[in-house]
């Protein structure tokens, strides 16, 4: 070996002697140092990074920003790439296991919608887009599809559905990890419910055509006038088209009933969810219990949630779903018109009243209801039709006790008796009784 060749080698020796030691190649505490190459990092692991993100999400935040840091901070650990298909794998986890808990698309949305914020309900609606496309339209409950309408799949294939996501609100990888992990963290904290419809790819799909449900040219009158009961301002044409919505509806179910018994037809139960936006939700489940009640269905309250879980015949829980949504309307309009209230030292007592007058309102409706469903029907149809409501009656009995155990019976308290009062006066300009020679289909 030549002098030059030994000189080059001994300042090299002597160049590295300077430095230290080497750091391991792939420890993520050296990682700043701008000569480390990024740990290799899969995509599963960004998955479980971000999982425990969410579980951490309500009591440690510390952790949860140095988690996003470690995934879009000025020295990341993985690819933007890598990062966003780990979160697509964990986010398609988390929603199928939300599905086998009971869960369905309205509920989660619903859920989201209180609980987070609109960039949350945004990536949640493509989730559930995502999801979707994965199966079989042959596979997909047409209940479940009707749900699902409007989540669609507008991202292109081959970049990753987050980068893209990010990209159309204008936000950054950073911005768009922390809103995974609050939807993880949501849709994690979900307990089980009952199964109402299967999930997509769980078995085969019930069609429309299959479910025994109201006629769509008497849903459509119906709704037209509940409408018109709606927005009318004064409370007896209200009260005129609320009473023939009722009785269009209760004529049209007890038709399908006499139908049901000459085709010796075998009587079954459905569930849906009814959600309640606040305030006075408590009033207001009160109002669909009232509804469900006098349509042969029986209800449940979720006040951890804010919804209803109705059981009962299909046609029943439609018709009890119209009712509910316009007389909800019809109800607080009329709420809202007796204005504030004060006590006699000048103090508000205008939440007292507004729950006191809901639950009177409910109570009143309910009676109405009672009195119009027995007037419903002709008595020379009664040796048909009360063979069939009986058994009718025994299937939804039989479902609800087979879906819900360990309830408690819920009270609701009238604190206002002026509410009171103006609650039941306006459910009687509400009021649905019915005179069948009013009403021509």
């Amino acid at each position: 070996m030549g002098k030059r060749n030994r000189e080059k080698r001994a300042a090299k020796k002597k160049v590295r002697a300077n430095r230290g030691p080497t750091p391991p190649r792939y420890d993520f505490d050296g990682y700043e140092e701008p000569w480390a190459p990024p740990p290799v990092v899969s995509p599963e692991m960004v998955a479980e990074g971000l999982k425990q993100a969410a579980f951490a999400r309500a009591s440690d935040t510390d952790f949860v920003d140095r988690t996003i840091a470690d995934l879009a901070g000025r020295r990341p650990v993985a690819n933007p790439r890598t990062v966003a298909i780990g979160a697509g794998i964990v986010l398609d986890a988390v929603i199928d296991l939300v599905w086998a808990k009971g869960w369905t698309p309205v509920d989660v949305r619903e859920h989201v919608r209180r609980t987070a914020d609109a960039a949350a309900g945004s990536l949640l609606v493509d989730v559930i887009a995502a999801d979707t496309a994965k199966h079989s339209p042959s596979t997909v409950d047409e209940r479940w599809a009707a749900q699902v309408r409007g989540a669609e799949v507008w991202w292109e294939s081959g970049v990753p559905q987050l980068l893209q996501w990010a990209d159309r609100h204008g936000a950054d990888l950073e911005f768009a990890l922390r809103t995974t992990i609050v939807v993880i963290d949501e849709l994690m904290r979900l307990p089980e419910l009952p199964v109402i419809i299967p999930a997509p790819g769980s078995g085969s799909a019930r069609s429309a055509a299959s479910v025994s449900g109201v006629d769509q040219k008497v849903l459509t009158r119906v709704r037209g006038l509940l409408a018109k009961a709606e927005s009318t301002q004064f409370p007896e044409e209200a009260e005129a088209l609320s009473a023939k919505a009722q009785e269009l509806m209760n004529r049209h179910a007890f038709e399908r009933a006499v139908l049901d018994a000459d085709e010796r037809r075998k009587q079954t139960a459905a569930s849906t969810r009814l959600w309640l936006d606040a305030p006075y939700v408590d009033a207001k489940a009160h109002l669909v219990h009232q509804i469900a009640k006098a349509n042969r269905c029986r209800s449940v309250f979720y006040s951890r949630f804010g919804f209803v879980a109705l059981v009962g015949e299909s046609m029943d829980l439609e018709i009890t779903e119209l009712l509910v949504t316009s007389l909800q309307v019809q109800a607080t309009r009329a709420m809202v018109a007796e204005g504030s209230q004060v006590t006699r030292a000048g103090t508000s007592r205008t939440r007292s009243f507004r729950q006191s007058f809901l639950i009177s309102y409910a109570a009143r409706i309910g009676e109405r209801l009672e009195e119009a469903g027995a007037r419903a029907h002709d008595p020379v149809e009664d040796e048909r039709l009360l063979p069939v409501l009986a058994e009718r009656s025994q299937v939804v009995e039989e479902t609800f006790e087979k879906m819900f155990s360990n309830l408690a019976q819920k009270s609701v308290t009238v604190t206002d008796g002026a509410g009171w009062e103006a609650g039941r006066v306006a459910a009687d300009r509400a009021d649905i009784s019915i005179d069948r020679r009013a009403v021509g289909v």
